[in-house]
C-alpha cells in the first residue's frame, strides 16, 4: 500500500492543493495526523478538500478540537485563540461536526503502520527532542509512527544498537529507507504552516511494501494565502510567517 500523509494543514487550501498535484500518481491511501483546521483562512476548503478523498486513517488535532467547540483554547496564545475562535465561527456546521467525531489518536492502520498526532501518550504533547522521542518510540505497536504537532520534519530511529534522530536533507524528496527489526517515529512536517524555515509545504510518502518513506517538499502560492489570511481579518502574523516557515 502506498501512503500519502498529511499533517498539520491548518486551513492552508493552497497549499493541500500544492501538495495534491506534486503527489499524483504516487499514492492509493491518505493519512491525515490532525489538525486541518485552525490558523488559515479556508478551513471549509481544505475539510471538503480532504474529506473527498475518504482518507484511510484521520485523526484530530488540538486545534481540531478548538474549532468545533471540543476544547476552549484557553492553553492558546492570543494569535492561536483569535484564530480558533474564527475558524469556529466560520466552519459550515457539517464540517464542525465532522472534526467533532475525528478519534483521538494513537490508532493502527495496518500492521505496520500507526498515528498520533502528538505523542503515543498523550495527543498534545510536543516531541522536540530525543528525550521525548525515545518514550515515544520505545511505546510504539507498529514498527513505524507518523506523528506531526510541531511542523517540524524528523525521523528519529531506534534498532538494536542505537537511537538517532535527523531532519530531512531539504531537497525535494528525502529518501527513508525502513530497516527490518528498527522502529520509527516520523514527522513528515506541515503542509499548510511549515515552521523549520522553509517555507514549502511539507508532507510524506510511504511504500509498505518497497519499505520506503518519503518526505517531500513542494512550493506552493504563499502570496495567495496570505492575502486570504488578511482578509479574513485573521492576526498578520498568521499570514507573515508563511513566508519564511516560521
Amino acid at each position: 500500500m502506498r501512503y500519502l500523509i498529511l499533517s498539520d494543514v491548518h486551513g492552508n487550501l493552497d497549499a493541500l492543493d500544492a501538495v495534491l498535484a506534486d503527489a499524483t500518481g504516487t499514492w492509493d491511501r491518505v493519512i491525515v495526523l490532525g489538525d486541518l483546521a485552525g490558523y488559515g483562512a479556508e478551513p471549509n476548503g481544505v475539510l471538503d478538500r480532504v474529506r473527498a478523498l475518504d482518507p484511510i486513517a484521520i485523526i484530530r488535532g488540538n486545534h481540531d478540537k478548538a474549532a468545533c467547540g471540543l476544547d476552549d483554547g484557553s492553553q492558546f496564545n492570543q494569535v492561536a485563540r483569535a484564530a480558533a475562535t474564527w475558524t469556529f465561527e466560520n466552519l459550515t456546521p457539517d464540517n464542525r461536526e465532522y472534526l467533532r467525531k475525528l478519534p483521538q489518536g494513537p490508532i493502527a492502520v495496518d500492521d505496520v503502520v500507526e498515528i498520533c498526532h502528538g505523542a503515543p501518550f498523550d495527543e498534545d504533547h510536543y516531541i522536540f527532542d530525543g528525550l521525548d522521542a525515545h518514550r515515544a518510540i520505545s511505546m510504539l505497536r507498529r514498527p513505524v509512527c507518523f506523528f506531526g504537532h510541531t511542523h517540524l520534519p524528523v525521523i528519529f530511529k531506534l534498532d538494536e544498537h542505537d537511537f538517532t534522530g535527523a531532519a530531512p536533507n531539504g531537497d525535494p524528496q528525502t529518501r527513508v529507507p525502513l530497516e527490518a527489526h528498527a522502529k520509527y517515529l516520523v514527522n513528515p512536517g506541515s503542509v499548510g504552516q511549515p515552521r523549520d524555515g522553509d517555507p514549502r509545504a511539507a508532507y510524506g510518502l510511504m511504500d509498505s511494501g518497497a519499505r520506503l518513506v518519503l518526505l517531500c517538499r513542494v512550493s506552493y502560492p504563499v502570496e495567495s494565502a496570505q492575502r486570504k489570511i488578511l482578509a479574513a481579518g485573521l492576526p498578520a502574523t498568521l499570514a507573515n510567517r508563511l513566508a519564511v516557515g516560521r
